[in-house]
């Protein structure tokens, strides 16, 4: 282990001197002769590990030069031992108070400055030991926290994609409904009806929870699913399902963990009413206005966006301006009218999204 860098601190050279001779044979050691030229000193290379500080110089005092010190990130954590005259308790007991991490008093007894050097340094030491193993346990747990976010985007992902394995055809459906939900919510941040839940927590959260929208599919039959035509009322009904079929598998997802996930509430809230219309006339529950949650008045937006601009089994896709008409004429009926407003006035956006993630 290299010797500690001690900066001896005195505006006389005699007890430099004193200083020096006593500690030269174990640590490297650096001097300043005024208040100004230790501050400096500290703050530059090689940075001492410890300061012996006069209190008593002119121009500016130890003191001052503590204050300057401590007020700097670069050397705050510095231990400083007072060197001074001043033999009063009250003298001590302020040099203390002002952070300082010892006091000696001169003339200097050699024996007792090594001991609280040598204790100060050893003090140091061990709280930078502390401090490296507390950075590599913050690293760590940083890692493990991208790791884990890393692992459950790719998760939804991989069963958003499933549910896709049984409509082949919708393809990036999922990442343009995401990216379609996260600009909406983002435009409606500073609305007097949505800024006090559109935080930038509750939009990642809409996000991540976005693309499990249809998870439900996966209960649905392919004679249902990849039916050309028409489908009859029959047919309809059991299709209508598909949204409580992904809500209850969430929920179940969510029976087998013990402490909540945020983003499961919000995937089943989307997957349960994502059908659902502003003026109550859709499923499964009929509910109507901000009876709806918000997350899924957002999605059911950008679910009708994306079906109506895309090709279909069932249907050919239609032009952004056929699309943007169609949405327009369902404010208030089938859309919340403000969010159904924030997409309108934002529409080149949604369209920006749409060819990013088009089809290949």
């Amino acid at each position: 282990m290299p010797a500690a860098t001690i900066l001896i601190v005195d505006d006389e050279p005699t007890n430099l001197s004193v200083l020096t001779h006593l500690l030269r044979s174990d640590y490297q050691l650096r001097a300043a002769n005024s208040g100004a030229s230790a501050v400096r000193a500290a703050a530059s290379e090689p940075k001492p590990d410890l300061v012996l500080l006069d209190v008593m110089m002119p121009g500016m005092d130890g003191y001052t030069v503590l204050e300057h010190l401590h007020a700097n990130p670069a050397t705050a954590d510095i231990p400083v031992i007072f060197l001074t005259a001043l033999a009063d308790d009250l003298d001590e007991e302020h040099g203390l108070q002002v952070g300082a991490a010892d006091y000696l008093t001169k003339p200097i007894k050699p024996g007792v400055v090594l001991a609280r050097v040598r204790t100060q340094l050893e003090a140091k030491r061990a709280r930078d030991w502390m401090k490296n193993q507390n950075d590599v346990l913050e690293a760590e747990v940083a890692r493990r926290m991208v790791e884990n976010d890393l692992t459950q985007r790719v998760s939804i992902r991989a069963l958003a994609h499933l549910a896709e394995t049984r409509d082949p055809e919708t393809g990036n459906h999922i990442l343009r409904t995401q990216g379609y939900v996260q600009q909406l919510a983002n435009r409606l941040r500073t609305h007097p009806r949505f800024e006090s839940t559109m935080s930038e927590r509750y939009i990642d959260l809409l996000a991540r929870s976005a693309p499990l929208h249809d998870i439900g599919k996966v209960g649905i039959p392919d004679y249902i699913l990849l039916k050309p035509g028409k489908l009859t009322p029959e047919e309809w009904a059991i299709m209508q399902t598909h949204s409580r079929l992904g809500s209850n598998a969430i929920e179940l997802a969510e029976s087998d963990i013990e402490t909540p996930l945020p983003f499961l509430s919000t995937a089943k809230e989307i997957a349960h009413w994502h059908h659902e219309k502003w003026d109550g006339s859709g499923y499964p529950d009929g509910l109507a206005g901000d009876a709806i949650p918000i997350s899924a008045r957002l999605m059911a937006l950008a679910d009708v966006f994306d079906a109506l601009i895309s090709a279909r089994v069932y249907k050919a896709p239609m032009s952004f301006a056929e699309a943007r008409e169609i949405i327009a004429a369902a404010r208030g009926t089938h859309f919340d009218p403000d969010i159904c407003d924030a997409f309108l006035s934002g529409f080149d956006e949604f369209i920006a999204i749409a060819r990013r993630f088009q089809e290949a």
